[in-house]
């Protein structure tokens, strides 16, 4: 019988990685994902994890070390958050580029200035275009799942991409959830051992990441892209292959209450349960609500979220990053992008809330819900609204 018990969600993330059998953890701590590589740390030094842990001065040198090991073929895992990914973003293209399938972690959490250390997701929307597979979890127990669902993917022999598993900083990583652990036996079945395609090794010199001359660099950056789109089929056949080993189903877009719902929500990461909540409170209204959730970010699944929304008269779309420049926020312009070709769509309205860590109660729904209709009714120009702004 499968034991389920109240445990962190850094810890449980690492107990996964542990599982995932990885050759090599390339760490710098940053809060708040510290913990995740903290306890990695502890299974490494005590010997439950027969992997090199390697302790790096900063988070450019943690994702550099993991694709010189990626390379050569090791299994390779990372985590960091805001300022730290931000430090990363020189090599994240690489890391794609060369079609190495490092799995990392990222704690969502504000970018600086001012500092801030809790969650929103600018940190993750800065980096929308790094090349890489691009998940987010709503609770613990998918943040355990998707973690071996990420190796399963990255190392497929027709992916070979790198993968993010997206969590909410502080609201995920700190909180202790009920997670329902998984034998090491299965997670053998469900993930095999890595076989690289090509790697670096003295005995047989190989070349990766040349110059990208003119002739060929168009061709190379077409050549990510088609990748990157065709990991979807991928991505969705292992969530099949995880439901028959370990029964749950994860798809690329979640749906909740809406079957006859003429306004639904969108949302991603754990923010999504307060909706549910919202959902459920308004439904005892009267209002015909429901919910769409994003579960799949990159590459961006467009028919299964038109499916999910096209009866729908009107998206309440929430943000938790502003796309500064565009008035807008970034999950909002990519799903008026999604649609805009559609003869039948709703009407999208966008928000922006919980930036820094800011709580978002259910009564903020409740707001979102009168604001999308009025706008809707009125036919105004469709632009975002920052929800919870302090005006003095």
């Amino acid at each position: 019988m499968p034991k389920r018990v109240g445990m962190e969600v850094s810890i449980g993330i690492a107990e996964a990685v542990k599982l995932c059998d990885v050759d090599v953890i390339s760490a710098y701590p940053i809060t708040p994902q510290t913990h995740i590589v903290e306890h990695l740390s502890e299974l490494v030094a005590n010997g439950e994890l027969d992997a090199e842990f390697i302790p790096v001065e900063s988070e450019h040198t943690a994702i550099s070390v993991g694709a010189g090991a990626s390379a050569t073929g090791a299994r390779v895992y990372t985590a960091t958050s805001s300022q730290g990914l931000a430090l990363m973003h020189e090599i994240l293209f690489i890391v794609s580029s060369m079609r190495l399938p490092i799995v990392m972690t990222v704690a969502n959490r504000a970018l600086s200035a001012p500092i801030n250390i809790w969650n929103d997701h600018s940190d993750i929307m800065a980096e929308r275009d790094i090349g890489w597979i691009q998940t987010f979890a709503i609770n613990g127990q998918e943040a355990y799942d998707l973690t071996f669902h990420a190796f399963r993917v990255a190392e497929d022999e027709k992916v070979q991409l790198p993968v993010v598993v997206n969590i909410d900083g502080f609201t995920l990583s700190h909180v202790i959830e009920p997670i329902e652990l998984v034998e090491k036996e299965l997670v053998d079945k469900y993930l095999p051992p890595r076989k690289p395609i090509l790697t670096l090794h003295p005995d047989n010199p190989v070349t990766m990441g040349p110059v990208g001359i003119p002739e060929v660099y168009t061709e190379a950056r077409k050549q990510l892209e088609v990748a990157l789109m065709d990991s979807k089929e991928v991505v969705v056949k292992a969530w099949q292959e995880f439901k028959k080993i370990f029964g749950r189903e994860y798809h690329p877009i979640e749906t909740y209450k809406t079957k006859d719902a003429e306004l639904i929500f969108v949302t991603m990461g754990s923010i999504t349960e307060t909706a549910m909540l919202a959902v459920d409170k308004l439904r005892e209204k009267g209002e015909k609500v429901g919910l769409v959730y994003i579960r799949l970010w990159r590459p961006f699944p467009h028919e299964e979220f038109y499916n999910a929304i096209k009866k729908a008269k009107i998206l309440a779309v929430l943000d938790r990053a502003i796309s500064y420049g565009t008035n807008s926020g970034p999950v909002y312009t990519e799903i008026r992008s999604s649609l805009f070709d559609k003869k039948k769509k709703p009407y999208v309205q966008g928000f922006v809330a919980g930036l820094g860590g800011r709580d978002i109660p259910t009564e903020r729904f409740f707001e979102m819900i009168e604001i999308a209709r009025s706008a809707a009714e009125k036919g105004e120009c469709p632009q975002y609204i920052h929800l919870d702004v302090k005006e003095d």
